[in-house]
């Protein structure tokens, strides 16, 4: 059969032109996948997707080839067993979450967690109680205390299954060891979503893995931080506290009959280069790493977060791939600093809140990255200084204080409000509603979810009281030209409320 030839040259109304275009330009990537666009290079991908035909195994029933690949990861992480997830972390937790606890049951599950947890609970009928975070002078969401663990524990027998987000979006790392000895001491299961932290246990430099401070499962993005194609996941386990037959049955449900071939050879490269180049890669990362943070010390408006400004009880640890930058007491927001990054120096970020923008980076990024970052935030930061926008020499820098008589910068802290349940998330979903604006809506309870993506994290969620602060809250995101998804309403003017 003679090949099949198209023409479309200049068409970028057509999505492969449209990413050719950005593939060819000088727009640096610190963003997710975390191959960078370096890695995988074949001339054409067509001639590679194949489905299961003869020798090539099945994902639902490996036998051969998959079987060996998906023991090849679980050595490298020093699992127990490693499952191959195409439909991204998410089929890993909606997998874990289902398989660990009966339809009803109770779920201990910190407050910050991706959205994906909540629809597992929402799927299974669960109750929840979260775990909330502290808050941090930054004004990010810091670590969940060990100690509120073994408090809910003690308080509540009936919490059958405990769900942790760490590393968080923006790298805050809890105190996993110690929570998995709570949590085994009552023997239950603890899972956590580490689908930022697939680097981890490769340099000392980077947090410990949740495998290794002994979770029970853990759940890995190759995607985000190492170099494997976008989707590309791990779901690891490493003890027999949740039933193996069961997770298995919900991995068939929760992902694709008909898994690609294509991202799966991607897992197995970036397994293989892990193996034999991580360590030494790994290495040469953080020291990367290093030279960007010590070179930030010299802002004086915009900061770097660091770690060691924060107690370990707030920050148990930190991820430095993630490098955060917050606009500190300057005039400008998070959203314009990273629109000034964008189109002054091309320089494409992961994500900005109303007080920081957050750069992602991974194994694959460049030392000129790294200076072209660098110094675009050295040219940014002395614009600020020359602008007599600022607070008077020698103040102390309040993240997320009032920074002039107009505004105040939201920071994480102010999104993410303490929940008010008052009733599960599958049975408000299953209520009689009704449609309310959204700014009549305070007093009611929620029918839908409202949350920033990224990082997809519950600003309310069904089942929970509509608080005026909350309200407040979505028309400020808005307003800052924040991504404020999850209504029905794509507006995002109304919303479904429960009617008792």
């Amino acid at each position: 059969m003679s090949e099949i030839k198209y023409s479309w040259q200049g068409d970028t109304s057509r999505l492969d032109q449209k990413l050719q275009n950005n593939s060819n330009s000088d727009y640096y990537p610190f963003h997710m996948p975390g191959h960078k666009r370096r890695t995988i290079d074949f001339s054409n991908l067509y001639s590679l997707d194949i489905t299961e035909i003869e020798g090539f195994d099945n994902l639902h029933h490996p036998q051969g080839i998959l079987k060996e690949a998906q023991e090849r990861a679980a050595a490298l992480y020093k699992a127990e067993e490693t499952f191959y997830l195409v439909n991204g972390s998410t089929a890993g937790i909606l997998s874990a979450v289902s398989a660990a606890l009966p339809r009803l049951g109770t779920l201990l599950m910190s407050r910050n967690s991706h959205k994906s947890a909540y629809h597992a609970v929402c799927l299974r009928g669960l109750e929840t109680v979260y775990l909330l975070p502290a808050p941090t002078e930054f004004g990010i969401s810091g670590s969940v205390s060990p100690a509120h663990v073994a408090q809910a524990l003690e308080d509540l027998p009936q919490i059958a299954a405990v769900f942790i987000t760490s590393p968080t979006y923006d790298g805050v790392v809890s105190d996993i060891r110690t929570i998995a000895e709570i949590v085994h001491a009552y023997d239950l299961p603890l899972i956590v979503d580490e689908a930022h932290g697939a680097h981890f246990g490769f340099s000392d430099e980077f947090p410990e893995s949740a495998l290794a401070c002994g979770a029970d499962v853990v759940i890995h993005s190759l995607h985000k931080t190492l170099p494997s194609f976008t989707q590309t996941a791990l779901l690891h386990v490493n003890s027999d506290r949740i039933d193996r037959d069961a997770l298995k049955r919900y991995l068939t449900v929760y992902q694709t009959s008909s898994p690609s071939y294509l991202l799966m050879m991607s897992m197995d490269q970036c397994i293989r280069f892990m193996e034999n180049e991580g360590a030494d890669q790994m290495e040469k990362y953080a020291l990367q790493l290093k030279s960007f943070y010590q070179q930030a010390k010299s802002l004086k408006h915009l900061k770097v977060f660091d770690k060691t400004s924060v107690s370990e009880d707030v920050c148990f640890d930190h991820d430095i791939s993630k490098i955060l930058i917050s606009v500190g007491n300057s005039e400008i927001t998070g959203q314009k600093l990273y629109r000034k990054l964008l189109n002054s120096y091309h320089l494409q970020m992961e994500m900005c809140s109303g007080h920081y923008t957050t750069a992602l980076t991974s194994i694959m990024d460049t030392p000129e990255g790294f200076q072209r970052l660098i110094r675009a935030l050295k040219e940014i930061d002395e614009k600020i200084s020359l602008s007599g926008n600022r607070s008077k020499a020698g103040s102390k820098v309040i993240y997320g204080s009032k920074r002039s008589s107009r505004s105040k910068l939201l920071t994480s802290n102010d999104i993410y409000q303490n929940p008010k349940p008052q009733m599960p998330i599958a049975l408000a979903i299953e209520q009689p509603s009704e449609r309310l604006a959204l700014k009549a809506s305070t007093g009611h309870i929620s029918q839908e979810f409202v949350y920033l993506y990224p990082p997809g994290i519950p600003l309310i969620a069904p089942g929970e009281i509509l608080t005026g602060k909350i309200i407040s809250i979505v028309d400020q995101c808005q307003k800052l030209g924040l991504s404020v998804e999850g209504l029905s309403d794509q507006s995002n003017q109304s919303i479904k409320v429960v009617t008792l």
